[in-house]
């Protein structure tokens, strides 16, 4: 089941009529409890959720620029919550890596669609949740399950007049009309291109083909150009994907190199205007001999490279190869990969942070979009000293070596007063991120 979060009950749970937290509207059979446990837990493999971006609003339940997406941040800090669920874990496809591949011994369930949009409505009104994020396994047919899934976000739109945050995944080989049917619906449509190469797909899942995942990706981002430009001609026009298209790849399950799945979600960013590419580090969930070995955990080093990496590619200017190329085609384990370019181009180096233009101090390491634009701007009225950079929010411990101010080398800071084991991954310090 999902968890809940501390100090708030478990909306999954089944409630007696004397629990203080029980909702007289609304009770979860025995059925519908165990779709939830079954379905919640075959979900959790999909990583590829957020909520930027959109801005749905009107008379009804709910409201998506103010909700949200589980397992994202807002703003202001505050974690979102999200149903999210499969509407079936049956599946008529047996992709090697998939824990509800057809030849999986697994528990399996179903909802109907009177279930999820009942549950959702529910969960919104008890609080427990501000969006859905809605997938299936293929059932019968991809146009057959894809026809459910919008029925579901219709439903929801137009009968319960639901405003709040919806992604759905649209089913790879779906007609082109429903894929539009849901774009209309929802915030968010993704297509998984799951793997980073043809060939990996080929084998790995026989039953699936480049071109039925491709189809709907141009197929959406077709509509999301043509509702922008309907909508700069009449404000009244429907919304298509307004918070656009997003995408996951599966990272460690085929034998290709960083520099390949770069290239990969690159070509994606440009060609179908992408908001986001998701990198999943690869979980055995099945014992086959096409795959790694099930031995070791998870690969979250590289998973988390991979995301530096696109960051740079994605916002910063970066070309893939600048970062990866025939002679490095993975990325560093050991530093971040802005790091491991400025060390490869000594010759860029030291920046003089009082003389640099955005475009340089943007390449520094420790220098992100903020601190650039603070530097900036506080250049317009004084020179930099070597105190004023770590109140500007550039982090020294990464940006030390790599600058100059006033003509001077910039020293580093003091030492850590913790200990960190730098074995491990920093997601969630300070410089993490470009």
């Amino acid at each position: 089941m999902l968890a809940a979060r501390s100090g708030v009950a478990n909306p999954f749970r089944r409630r007696s009529a004397g629990d203080p937290g029980a909702h007289p509207a609304y009770t979860p059979g025995v059925d519908v409890e165990r779709k939830i446990e079954v379905l919640a837990g075959a979900a959790k493999y999909d990583v590829s959720c957020a909520s930027s971006g959109s801005r749905r609003a009107g008379e009804g339940t709910g409201n998506a620029s103010v909700g949200g997406i589980c397992h994202s941040w807002s703003d202001d800090g505050r974690c979102i919550s999200l149903l999210k669920i499969l509407f079936s874990n049956h599946c008529i496809y047996d992709c090697a890596y998939c824990a509800n591949r057809a030849s999986n011994p697994v528990p399996r369930a179903s909802f109907t669609v009177d279930e999820v949009v009942r549950l959702t409505m529910e969960f919104y009104r008890r609080n427990y949740i501000e969006g859905l994020f809605l997938s299936s396994g293929v059932v019968r047919s991809p146009d057959h399950t894809m026809e459910e899934l919008v029925r579901v976000v219709e439903r929801l739109r137009v009968d319960e007049r639901f405003h709040g945050y919806i992604h759905l995944k649209a089913i790879p080989g779906a007609s082109p009309d429903l894929v539009r049917r849901a774009g209309l619906a929802v915030d968010r449509l993704s297509v998984n291109i799951e793997l980073p190469s043809e060939v990996s797909l080929r084998r790995l899942a026989p039953e699936k083909s480049k071109d039925d995942i491709l189809r709907p990706m141009a197929s959406i981002a077709g509509g999301i150009v043509e509702s922008r430009a309907e909508r700069r001609r009449h404000r009244s026009a429907p919304a298509y994907a307004p918070a656009g298209q997003s995408t996951q790849l599966i990272v460690g399950a085929s034998p290709e190199d960083d520099r390949r799945i770069l290239d990969l979600a690159h070509g994606l960013y440009r060609k179908f205007g992408l908001k986001r590419v998701y990198y999943s580090a690869y979980v055995p969930v099945n014992p086959d001999p096409l795959l790694p070995p099930p031995e070791g955990p998870p690969d979250i080093l590289r998973e988390h490279r991979l995301y530096q990496a696109d960051w740079l590619v994605r916002l910063y200017g970066f070309a893939p190869a600048e970062i990866v190329d025939d002679a490095r085609p993975n990325l560093d384990r050991a530093v971040d990969p802005k790091t491991a370019w400025a060390l490869r181009h000594p010759e860029r180096f030291p920046v003089e942070v009082n003389r640099a233009d955005r475009d340089t101090l943007l390449r520094v390491p420790g220098i992100g979009f903020k601190s650039a634009a603070r530097i900036l701007a506080t250049r317009r009225f004084a020179a930099l000293r070597a105190e004023d950079l770590a109140p500007l929010g550039i982090v020294l411990r990464r940006a030390h070596a790599f600058l100059t101010c006033g003509g001077r080398r910039v020293l580093p800071p003091p030492p850590r007063a913790v200990a960190v084991d730098d074995r491990q991954p920093e997601l969630f310090a300070a410089g993490c991120c470009p």
